[in-house]
């Protein structure tokens, strides 16, 4: 229970921030800059498909060090999963929310690029483009939704985040894992009161 796992944590933390963070800046920032400054429909695509291409790479890397990060943290606290009431649910819940934002993210770049190769002045892109044509008008209204769609999902991924560190609690583990044995072995008597410990004082500010 006491084991430290900081590097897995830190790769899990910062690589959601990261996708939370970049997604809603993207959809708030980069989307309303490029339609106040483009004028024209295909110069704001144009815009904001630049802004999203340069951001892609690093939003990918965000992306695995989380997912290395949450693969490390599951394996670490498997025991916890396995015996603690309540763990297993959420760790379901945030896994599926990860693989939708997961889906929402890798379509949202297919429409992305998409749009981009459609607005470019490059002859080349428009070449792509000629070969395999989109509607360019569906395509951003679906990458619009996937837009705030994806901070929307990300941002309940660091709100289950923040249960998870709740379940870690030293009386939190007792409690969860007492009911998870009560509910194998219904005779057991109720967990006995445990008494609130007080914070232990920072010594710091005693010194002189």
């Amino acid at each position: 229970m006491s084991q430290r796992n900081t590097i897995m944590r830190s790769l899990h933390d910062l690589g959601l921030a990261a996708w939370f963070g970049g997604s809603l800046m993207g959809a708030v920032g980069l989307n309303g800059a490029a339609r106040a400054e483009g004028g024209t429909p295909a110069t704001t695509a144009r815009v904001s498909s630049s802004g999203w291409a340069k951001w892609a790479p690093v939003n990918a890397a965000a992306i695995g060090a989380h997912l290395v990060g949450s693969s490390g943290l599951l394996a670490a606290n498997a025991a916890r999963v396995a015996t603690q009431q309540g763990v297993a649910a959420s760790t379901v819940a945030k896994t599926v929310m990860t693989g939708a934002a997961l889906a929402a993210t890798a379509y949202s770049r297919v429409l992305g690029k998409k749009i981009e190769l459609a607005s470019s002045t490059d002859p080349e892109d428009s070449e792509k483009a000629r070969e395999h044509p989109v509607d360019t008008e569906q395509a951003q209204r679906q990458l619009a939704f996937l837009q705030w769609t994806i901070p929307a999902l990300t941002g309940g991924m660091l709100i289950l985040n923040a249960l998870h560190g709740e379940q870690q609690r030293p009386e939190e583990q007792a409690r969860g894992m007492w009911q998870r044995a009560m509910s194998r072995a219904p005779h057991l008597p109720e967990m006995p009161h445990m008494p609130h410990m007080p914070p232990m004082p920072d010594w710091r500010w005693m010194q002189h």
